[in-house]
């Protein structure tokens, strides 16, 4: 049977995180606890290192998922592990993305 996934969070990660939930507070606390939950909840749905597609910006070794208008950014470090770098929102200009 194969390994699960153990996926890292990067500080910067953590960090926007907790950006995006004080932003969306603002507006509406429970709406700010949906997306955070969504966004670690989808996380945690990798199950192998390549399910999701490369981000098109980045290349490789650098992979994409969206969770309503957030990318998640991940790096694959190995077979087994996978490193969340950055959150952003795409509704803001990609450039702004740096490795």
């Amino acid at each position: 049977m194969k390994k699960p996934i153990q996926i890292l969070w990067d500080n910067h990660a953590k960090a926007d995180l907790k950006l995006i939930f004080e932003f969306i507070k603002l507006k509406s606390p429970q709406g700010a606890k949906n997306v955070i939950r969504d966004i670690i909840i989808q996380s945690k749905s990798i199950h192998f290192t390549e399910q999701y597609q490369v981000d098109e910006f980045l290349g490789e070794p650098y992979r994409r998922m969206v969770v309503r208008n957030y990318k998640i950014i991940y790096k694959i470090q190995s077979e087994s592990e996978i490193r969340i770098l950055q959150i952003f929102d795409t509704r803001q200009n990609p450039t702004r993305f740096k490795k």
